[in-house]
């Protein structure tokens, strides 16, 4: 069987050690390690820095219905070049994943995409019309063993069907993922409430239309004793909320998103669509308090978010734009320039914030482990040192709505490993 030897690489940015793949796993880890046999790839990885394989589970991969955006093999090459191992599968296609045919549908597509596993997260209410709970416990059961359920792209506002949900994926330790927006407080909002949005005579979205939602989400995830998670939390206000509920010990997840961590409303005065996202771009006092937020643990993780628009549903003036972002690719750049190079985390709790934590939440096998002898071979290697200007031109992605366009990044995923198997090298796709 072939192997691969990665030498001197710094495992979770820790002094430089070398390791060796095989079978699929980790076969060794240590110092002036060999491996034996005709068929051994060696990577020098000296500078680099070896993580476990990322983990997102917020991903739009389009699939069915929307293919001119993305499509499973399109956004699971996305995922393995922005060094992602697995990634959840959003339930906003067309047709909907609310019945366990299209959950095992999507889940079918990540197996033959072979870049990345892809987990389907189901719908909760029926076609994300939020009147009627969709079959949890048949996607559950079915072969895509879903644990994670949500309406993203819309809220769950009904606050007896949010606790309905709660209270069945109990029964089997699943979780619901809310997209907290109160949509009265929202109808025709085009950008964040405040300064900015008075000033171009956008309509506001405000932050308590995020914050009131979570406020009611985490009292009845406590009040019948289940698991709730926050999708792209974007105020200062919504992490003070989830703060609180945690220091009750309530089982409260969070994520942000890297556009959040970075990325403020006074961009929208260019009226560039590619800044049109859902939620919003906030206040620089926001981005600030997000950042601090997934330093001291209260946000759980980053996610990406990862929404693919076709081009001409973007090239237009912004109010006729889709909202959403593609970031699978560029997300562990971004959290390397707001978080790492800020001196708030550094690379082993990049580790627990983007493959630990998510595959946690998830309940996902085999992702998100140590980079220890025996664990499974989902790992990336990252070149931290590396400096580039964004070009979407050579994305995976089938598209280019990045906000990042021109802007200079930092660090580059050089080889990506699935299984033990490279998916990435030397930054290309295998």
């Amino acid at each position: 069987m072939s192997k691969t030897l990665i030498r001197g690489a710094k495992i979770l940015g820790g002094e430089p050690q070398d390791v060796i793949i095989a079978d699929g796993v980790i076969a060794a880890v240590g110092t002036g390690l060999t491996a034996d046999g005709d068929d051994v790839t060696v990577i020098d990885a000296a500078g680099k820095v070896l993580l476990p394989g990322l983990v997102d589970l917020h991903t739009h991969l389009r699939e069915p219905g929307r293919e001119d955006s993305e499509t499973v093999a399109t956004g699971t090459r996305a995922a393995a070049v922005g060094g992602f191992t697995a990634v959840h599968a959003m339930a906003n296609t067309f047709p909907v994943a609310d019945t366990a045919g299209v959950v095992e549908q999507v889940w079918r597509l990540g197996r033959e995409s072979g870049y990345c596993d892809v987990q389907p997260v189901g719908a909760v209410t029926v076609g994300l019309e939020g009147k009627q709970l969709a079959e949890l416990g048949a996607m559950h059961e079915s072969a895509a063993g879903v644990r994670v359920f949500s309406d993203d792209g819309k809220c769950v506002d009904d606050a007896v069907i949010m606790r309905r949900a709660l209270e069945y994926v109990k029964a089997f330790d699943g979780v619901v993922a809310q997209h907290a927006q109160e949509p009265r407080l929202t109808e025709g909002a085009q950008m964040n409430e405040g300064v900015v949005s008075a000033e171009l005579g956008l309509g506001g979205w405000p932050a308590v239309a995020e914050e009131s939602i979570i406020a009611r989400d985490v009292l009845l995830a406590a009040h019948v004793g289940s698991r709730v998670h926050i999708c792209h939390l974007s105020t200062a206000g919504s992490v003070e909320i989830v703060r609180w509920a945690k220091s009750k010990g309530w089982n409260v997840t969070a994520e942000v998103t890297p556009h959040h961590l970075l990325l403020t409303d006074e961009l929208v005065r260019s009226y560039n669509p590619v800044y049109k996202v859902n939620p919003p771009l906030r206040t620089e006092a926001d981005v600030h308090a997000l950042r601090e937020a997934l330093a001291d643990g209260t946000i759980d993780c980053v996610a990406t978010d990862h929404a693919p628009h076709p081009h001409e549903d973007k090239d237009c003036e912004w109010g006729a734009a889709a909202m959403g972002m593609v970031g699978l690719e560029t997300a562990l750049s971004v959290v390397q320039h707001t978080m790492v190079e800020t001196g708030l985390l550094d690379w082993a709790q990049v580790a627990d914030r983007m493959s630990f934590r998510p595959a946690e939440i998830g309940r996902l096998q085999g992702h998100g482990r140590p980079v220890a002898e025996g664990e499974p071979a989902n790992l990336t290697l990252v070149d931290p040192a590396y400096r580039g200007e964004v070009d979407p031109a050579g994305f995976a992605s089938r598209s280019r709505n990045t906000p990042y366009v021109g802007r200079e990044l930092p660090g580059r995923v050089t080889h990506t490993f699935l299984r033990g198997r490279a998916t990435v090298v030397d930054g290309k796709l295998a």
